[in-house]
């Protein structure tokens, strides 16, 4: 991995010159030389897209808008919709984190932060690019019929694109579980991948349907969510989940899950 840190450019958005001077002392340390640093969110999409990063550093707070901002920007445009993104932040609130993690950030990297966890966080957004293909003995990933539900066309569209580079070859996609539930009874899955907070039917409300009424009772649920309330998670556990991850999600992490829960 050493090499592979050393390969990278990285574009760092940091207003601050003391932290950003912090931060590339960091970088040197983990061996990355190749990086631009800029003050903006405008320089650094002007930068982006002339020459898309392979990683890409912002803290929450720019001049001129919030991290959240950038990243949901690269988000929405063709040539940066998969460029990593870790948000450096001292917030702790979870409407704020949860906003920055709707947005597209890969990981949220907390301050004050040291280069080891510069450097896991880094390798950790990095797998996104690259992740490891999904292995099963009696199964082929590609015949995988896999449902991910989220009320996030964004959320939705990283996943799928994560799955995908996984090896999962038919990914269909639902807003939330009003919309899932007669996809459900019209079709057989080998996977559902939902999110937990939605409108209309929830995360919850849609594993019970799938648990108590559906005709594939049995099928593997994964929940990926930013939910932070352990009442919360437990009742979902109690309900038949069969996996619950926190969204972002490392791909090794889902990639072990999914690998687990389709060889019951």
């Amino acid at each position: 991995m050493e090499h592979q840190l050393a390969s990278l450019y990285v574009v760092l958005v940091e207003p601050s010159r003391s932290q950003a001077r912090i931060i590339i002392r960091q970088f040197e340390e983990l061996g990355i030389h190749q990086f631009a640093h800029l003050h903006t969110g405008e320089e650094a999409l002007e930068s982006i897209i002339n020459d898309v990063p392979d990683l890409v550093i912002s803290s929450l707070y720019l001049e001129d808008m919030s991290g959240s901002d950038l990243v949901l920007k690269m988000r929405n445009s063709e040539s940066t919709i998969d460029t990593p993104f870790i948000l450096i932040s001292t917030t702790t609130s979870f409407r704020e984190l949860n906003l920055i993690k709707q947005a597209g950030a890969s990981a949220v990297l907390p301050k004050p932060f040291t280069s080891k966890d510069l450097r896991r966080s880094v390798i950790t957004t990095m797998e996104w690019e690259n992740p490891d293909r999904i292995e099963l003995e009696d199964l082929n990933p590609e015949s995988l019929q896999v449902l991910v539900v989220d009320d996030s066309a964004l959320a939705r569209k990283m996943i799928s694109r994560t799955l995908q580079k996984m090896g999962i070859g038919h990914i269909t996609q639902a807003s939330d579980g009003s919309e899932a539930i007669p996809m459900i009874q019209s079709n057989i899955y080998d996977l559902i991948v939902t999110d937990l907070n939605m409108p209309e039917v929830d995360g919850r409300e849609l594993l019970r349907f799938i648990r108590n009424e559906s005709n594939q009772s049995s099928v593997p649920v994964l929940m990926v969510t930013t939910e932070g309330d352990a009442s919360k998670l437990a009742a979902v556990q109690k309900d038949g989940v069969s996996a619950i991850v926190d969204k972002p999600f490392r791909p090794a992490e889902i990639k072990q899950m999914i690998e687990s829960a389709l060889s019951n």
